[in-house]
């Protein structure tokens, strides 16, 4: 007989036993989830660091755009969370300012490290979009590691699915508005405990991620022009989060739409409309050089 567990994917034959949130140094918790965070945030300083020194660039500079980029990250990315769920707020406007309690959103987080850099760009005489074709290496590096933070904090997850990821998880851990009428019409009772069945939100989008930074590195030495790198990560990871968004239980909403789908939409169609316009602008140059060189010649 199955005795109770963590977590479990149930076709896949993995049974985590005991998976906590946190850990103590004395009486105080540290979560695991703030931990993967900064593991996320470290590596993709690196990886962005690397790539800065690879194409010629100043590593250097790079270091101290991380610190500021980071921080406005993290204050854009709660911005983002606190505007979207204000119900949960107005009534405790103190709660805005408790980041353990959870509420980061991504694109929050992307929004104020973009708005950052542009800043940061201007200041140094840059180019913004050099910059952003090497930090973007680095921000969807994080985004593949910070996901298993949720993981750990059993959240971020979608609907009801027999499917080969299909997740267990001990209905006590999740927030008991993410349950949705469909997930428990299928509650699971093992050993006594109360278990949810559900899509893994945070496995698909980590490993869509991990193949957008592998189109990314390959494509980047063949970039036309630079901001074409960022340009292409937008179009993957929106794709991809469009998709997934579609499946999760705990929408930011607009009325009845999801704004994080709705806002995958505008940077896809957006990113592919420039990218469009600015291969046909080098095309028309290209034209226009070989016929001026003909004419010459």
């Amino acid at each position: 007989m199955l005795s109770a567990f963590s977590i479990r994917f149930v076709h896949l034959g993995i049974t985590i036993e005991h998976l906590a949130k946190a850990f103590y140094i004395g009486d105080f918790p540290i979560a695991y989830y703030g931990v993967i965070i900064l593991i996320g945030v470290i590596a993709g300083s690196k990886v962005a660091f690397w790539e800065a020194k690879k194409t010629g660039q100043n590593e250097e500079m790079y270091v101290d755009f991380a610190f500021f980029a980071v921080l406005f990250a993290l204050i854009g990315a709660r911005i983002y969370y606190v505007i979207f769920d204000w119900d949960r707020y107005k009534d405790n406007l103190l709660q805005v300012f408790n980041f353990r309690a959870g509420g980061l959103a991504i694109y929050g987080g992307i929004i104020g490290a973009v708005i950052t850099l542009l800043v940061f760009a201007k200041k140094r005489k840059v180019s913004p979009w050099l910059m952003m074709d090497t930090g973007v290496l680095g921000l969807i590096t994080g985004q593949i590691i910070g996901r298993w933070g949720n993981f750990v904090n059993r959240e971020a997850f979608g609907g009801y699915t027999d499917g080969l990821f299909a997740m267990q998880i001990q209905k006590s851990e999740v927030y008991p508005w993410d349950i949705t009428e469909e997930i428990a019409e299928h509650i699971l009772w093992i050993d006594g405990v109360e278990y949810i069945q559900v899509h893994p939100t945070f496995l698909y989008e980590s490993l869509w991620n991990l193949g957008v930074l592998i189109f990314l590195l390959a494509f980047r030495r063949k970039k036309k022009f630079t901001g074409e790198v960022f340009c292409w990560y937008l179009i993957g990871y929106g794709i991809g989060r469009f998709w997934i968004e579609g499946l999760r239980t705990d929408q930011l909403l607009i009325g009845s739409l999801p704004v994080s789908q709705l806002l995958s939409a505008v940077l896809v169609i957006g990113a592919s409309g420039y990218l469009i316009w600015k291969r046909r602008q080098l095309k028309q140059k290209e034209w226009e050089d070989a016929f001026r060189k003909g004419k010459e010649e």
